[in-house]
């Protein structure tokens, strides 16, 4: 579920909007085409408005998802770096002055 909404959340974050306001007000509705119009800010029929994905665009975005997720899943190695370890820091150095000159 939090996919599916992700792709919203962006948009209105990208808008300068709160993303979970945004979805929260998109789920209220039980509209297949209700949406958030992030150039207006307006919610509404965003096939109306004439906001749409091409059918291709999407199907290509989902097919490419699905191959690497695939070849994720049958791989039996997969090549990462793993993360540096910060060296320690350098100790401190003796205190300086002159000897015998304290109080």
């Amino acid at each position: 579920r939090k996919a599916i909404t992700q792709p919203a959340r962006q948009i209105a974050v990208n808008a300068g909007d709160d993303g979970s306001v945004v979805v929260g007000k998109i789920l209220e509705k039980d509209q297949y085409n209700y949406g958030y119009d992030a150039q207006s800010g307006e919610y509404g029929n965003l096939v109306s408005k004439g906001i749409i994905d091409p059918t291709k665009v999407v199907r290509t975005a989902l097919q490419d998802a699905a191959s690497v997720a695939g070849l994720l899943i049958t791989t039996e190695a997969m090549v990462a770096e793993l993360p540096k370890k910060k060296a320690p820091a350098m100790p401190a150095g003796p205190g300086g002055g002159m000897g015998d000159m304290d109080f």
